[in-house]
């Protein structure tokens, strides 16, 4: 009943406005996670268009933080893969200079640090420095 009242208060010309409206924020914002990602793969001295390739950038993502590609088969694990996640996470941390703060911060705020990483001043300094 809620529901039908907050409806009936919008004109039928508005709603379609405000989903295209989120699906253009929504890809912008995914536009700008695939840039900086890209980046994050050129400072480590892989190629950027891998992060386009579904299976292919988790292998070059596993290179980067000097781990077997193998561990691939780890993240689709339940439960299991969180751990190998957060190690993951870890070794991309360390492996631009940073420590555990960071890390903690590419789990719980990822987007914000995944930025960090590709457009700051952060260097890659090599597998789990």
């Amino acid at each position: 009943m809620f529901s039908t009242i907050l409806l009936q208060d919008y004109p039928e010309e508005i709603m379609p406005t405000i989903g295209f409206g989120g699906m253009l924020l929504y890809l912008a914002v995914v536009i700008v996670m695939i840039i900086a990602e890209w980046k994050i793969f050129t400072k480590a001295g892989k190629p950027g268009w891998a992060i386009l390739i579904p299976i292919y950038n988790v292998i070059v993502f596993l290179e980067i933080i000097g781990k077997p590609w193998w561990w691939i088969f780890l993240f689709m694990i339940p439960v299991l893969n969180i751990v190998f996640l957060i190690i993951a996470l870890n070794g991309l941390s360390k492996s631009f200079g940073y420590g555990v703060g960071f890390t903690l911060g590419l789990l719980f705020l990822s987007p914000i640090f995944v930025l960090i990483l590709g457009f700051g001043d952060a260097k890659y300094i090599g597998p789990q420095a």
